[in-house]
């Protein structure tokens, strides 16, 4: 049976955006026709903690609604560089514990992340959701992979837009970053364009 991973940043003792994990993983649970029986609510109240520090609460679980969970410390990592790699059969709008495709695809690349580009249009990263700079507006992609807690909530509050980002329109963009669930929209922790190693021009 499949098993799924839920992420979610915990910061100085506060679970962030529990709810909208909560509804992502009810509409993996419909999705297969099963009913969902964990309650992150409640889950948090079994894990101790700390009331500072900035940690990943790592959910495994699967769709009888059996699940593990722990704490880990988390601090945000800086790449040194990225590449576009090209798969059109690529699949991961769920977010499966067994990331084998994705991992396979970050094998051989050349730099230390990759940007998955699928049917010419760019779409995450290995492991995030992307934002693009343009002038002073962020723009997501409109052909993610997967739909990201974080990337749904920026949209709902205006901070970012979709729009379609193509191999020939990527370098009108200034600066990229990545976002998820522990990496959020942040000016301190962008990237200049050119940090992707293979840009079209």
């Amino acid at each position: 049976m499949s098993r799924f991973i839920e992420t979610i940043r915990v910061e100085n003792g506060i679970a962030s955006l529990l709810e909208r994990h909560q509804r992502r993983m009810g509409l993996t649970f419909e999705a297969f026709q099963k009913e969902n029986s964990i309650d992150l609510k409640e889950v948090i109240h079994t894990l101790e903690v700390p009331s500072n520090g900035l940690f990943k609460w790592r959910l495994l679980y699967d769709l009888d609604g059996n699940f593990s969970s722990e704490l880990l410390p988390y601090q945000v990592f800086k790449f040194k560089d990225f590449q576009l790699v090209s798969d059109d059969n690529v699949d991961y709008h769920f977010k499966y514990e067994d990331r084998m495709v994705l991992n396979q695809l970050k094998a051989q690349a050349e730099a230390q992340e990759i940007i998955i580009v699928k049917h010419g249009k760019i779409t995450d990263t290995s492991f995030s959701n992307l934002l693009f700079k343009k002038g002073e507006h962020w723009f997501t992609p409109k052909s993610f992979l997967l739909n990201g807690v974080q990337r749904q909530y920026l949209l709902d509050e205006k901070k970012i837009r979709e729009v379609e980002i193509t191999l020939n329109n990527i370098a009108e963009f200034s600066h990229f970053q990545l976002i998820n669930s522990m990496n959020r929209m942040n000016e301190r922790t962008i990237y200049p364009i050119d940090k992707i190693i293979n840009l079209p021009r």
